[in-house]
């Protein structure tokens, strides 16, 4: 949810792909499944500004697992913006007080049991910003706290993380006075399938399939695939545990694990594109105040008049926010990176003079962004954020990252595994 603020301001219009029909009623939660042990007693804090406003939230199981965990974790936005786990009963906030030491245990129990596969587990949720909900497959994860309180967080990266052989994912939410805004996230990898469906209070509900049950073993296929055809290492992102595919990285956090992968992927099509904009103009819509400014590339580097862009390598196209892609004071810069960053992403800079781009332009050129091309294949309606912008779309154009927004939500289902999922 990168862009979330700039999301919201001009997205206000109905998204035309609604469909009207109800979502099933979910079933009563099953009760409290076994659960991890609870670490050393630390205070549980509740505050008195929290607000009585909350949310439904659906859970389902669709895997083939009977233990099936979820967790929900955010900024509790009623109660100054603090630390927030829902604790496993589904309706019991947990506000946890800064630790003395690092790596320090959660004091509640907040692994909320799924039941067998097609139960429904309904939860409640206040108003939280920066909001994620979990889920692990097969066994529980681990969240830890550091002074702040900070919380740990899975991580896909750290070998010594506690959760790194565990079939773990997440989606991204935020749920404030104005609306709901939630999306599936690949930006990191790609993990157990997970769909979103949001209930109105009018009656229309949002869908995001994301992928089916084979989703993962598809997306490992289609990178095998590639590295086969341009030996660029695309097979080196697939993670597998005991012989079985586990996860897939994404390329950016594939270099953080190796860093010489894909480190000089991107240059030629650079050149190319340095060299293509250098006899003509470049125009992107900043789809803000600065409307649409144009660029030429003289003497290296590319030039907006109020924003200058010198050539980004492959670590910085990946990432969306390193070298010139990293924000800063500049309102204009950080208008026109997020556009810049997706039409190198999406390899449609030798095809087109003006952005945000068409989508049938994207991933043609062979230097392209493939894991974000073979994770959009992979969903069933072809959506989902596969790298930080990836919700950039041209103004009216039809969504990539998978996102449903509501200022009148109802009900809010995640469904995890794919085992019912659909176009």
């Amino acid at each position: 949810m990168r862009r979330l603020s700039e999301f919201l301001n001009r997205k206000k219009q109905s998204s035309g792909n609604r469909q009207s029909t109800p979502a099933p009623a979910p079933t009563p939660a099953p009760a409290l499944a076994p659960a991890p042990a609870l670490a050393p007693a630390q205070a549980v804090v509740r505050p008195a500004d929290v607000e009585s406003v909350s949310l439904s939230v659906a859970l389902q199981n669709r895997t083939t697992s009977s233990t099936v965990y979820a967790y929900v974790t955010g900024q509790a936005i009623d109660s100054g913006n603090a630390l927030f786990v829902l604790q496993a009963d589904g309706k019991t906030p947990y506000f946890p007080t800064s630790p003395a030491n690092i790596g320090t245990p959660l004091s509640q129990n907040c692994a909320i049991p799924l039941g067998n596969p097609g139960n429904t587990v309904t939860v409640t949720i206040p108003h939280i910003a920066g909001g994620r909900i979990w889920f692990s497959i097969d066994a529980p994860l681990t969240f830890l706290l550091n002074p702040g309180p900070a919380l740990v967080e899975p991580s896909v990266t750290n070998p010594s993380d506690p959760n790194t052989n565990i079939n773990w994912g997440f989606c991204e939410f935020t749920f404030n006075q104005d609306q709901l805004y939630a999306n599936i996230s690949y930006v990191d990898f790609v993990g157990p399938p997970i769909a979103l469906t949001l209930t109105e209070t009018s009656g229309v509900v949002q869908h995001v399939s994301g992928m089916a049950a084979g989703g993962l073993g598809q997306v490992c296929s289609g990178l095998q695939a590639q590295h086969a055809t341009d030996g660029q290492g695309w097979d080196q992102l697939i993670v597998t545990h005991n012989g079985t595919n586990l996860r897939v990285l994404s390329p950016n956090q594939g270099m953080v694990v190796n860093p010489s992968l894909f480190s000089t992927y991107y240059d030629e099509y650079v050149t190319q594109v340095w060299n293509h904009f250098g006899t003509q103009k470049i125009s992107i819509n900043t789809q803000a105040s600065f409307g649409t400014v144009s660029a030429e590339v003289s003497s290296g580097v590319m030039n907006f008049g109020g924003a200058s862009f010198s050539r980004p390598s492959t670590r910085d196209i990946f990432t969306c926010s390193t070298g010139p892609f990293q924000t800063g004071s500049n309102a204009e810069v950080n208008a026109i990176i997020p556009r810049l960053a997706a039409a190198f992403n999406r390899s449609t800079l030798l095809v087109a003079t003006d952005f945000p781009e068409d989508p049938s332009l994207y991933y043609k050129n062979p230097i392209t962004n493939h894991y974000s091309r073979i994770v959009h294949a992979a969903n069933l309606d072809g959506k989902g954020y596969a790298f930080p912008y990836d919700d950039v779309q041209p103004t009216g154009g039809a969504d990539q990252s998978g996102e449903v927004h509501a200022g009148d939500p109802q009900l809010f289902t995640v469904t995890v595994g794919g085992g019912n999922a659909s176009a």
